[in-house]
């Protein structure tokens, strides 16, 4: 901590830059702020293993259920040159039809 406080921003910004053959956009500020004692917290391996996967919380109470579905090939087509989210889509457009002949009655996602 004391060497970063005695950091000289301006000598180790051209260093690297030279180092890099380039400018690098940013670089200056980011040393400041560390010679400040302004920086991200650095992670152990153990940290990192633990925080692997999804966040605690952003999973759904329901999941899906993974199923293999035939469609005609232009059908499929046309869906997915509809962009990302497709599937959510067909999901969607399922459910609405379900529901508006009286065939499901939650109205779970």
């Amino acid at each position: 901590m004391k060497t970063l406080k005695k950091l000289d921003v301006d000598k180790v910004t051209a260093a690297i830059e030279t180092d890099a053959g380039q400018t690098l956009p940013g670089l200056r500020e980011a040393l400041a702020e560390a010679s400040t004692g302004q920086f991200d917290q650095t992670h152990t391996p153990e940290q990192i293993i633990r925080s692997r996967g999804r966040p605690v919380g952003s999973t759904q109470a329901v999941r899906k259920e993974a199923v293999k579905l035939r469609l005609d090939a232009d059908v499929l087509a046309a869906l997915r040159a509809s962009g990302d989210g497709w599937q959510t889509r067909i999901n969607d457009t399922l459910r609405a039809s379900l529901a508006l002949g009286g065939n499901l009655t939650s109205s779970s996602a």
